[in-house]
């Protein structure tokens, strides 16, 4: 559902050198912690491909997780789980 989004943002780095961003992996609750540290991890890192493929340079991409340590919503439900299980984009002008 996130793609068309994603694209406008790969887009955007790649027309704009002084632009940075930070990926930041989050993941729910359930699992343990090495466990969701690699799943934000995955999710950072498919963000940052879709990011490269429309034209942003891996210059200008720094991927963290973050997994279960950062939630956006507390809870123990699917309602605060689907919220948890994200990529934050954090944009930096250099």
């Amino acid at each position: 559902d996130s793609l068309a989004l994603l694209e406008s943002h790969g887009n955007f780095i790649a027309a704009n050198g002084n632009v940075s961003v930070r990926l930041e992996g989050h993941a729910d609750e359930r699992g343990s912690r090495e466990y969701n540290i690699g799943l934000g991890d995955r999710r950072a890192q498919s963000v940052r491909r879709i990011l490269l493929f429309q034209g942003a340079s891996s210059d200008q991409i720094e991927t963290i997780s973050y997994g279960e340590e950062q939630p956006a919503e507390l809870g123990h439900d699917e309602a605060a789980w689907s919220k948890n299980r994200r990529v934050e984009l954090v944009y930096q002008v250099n």
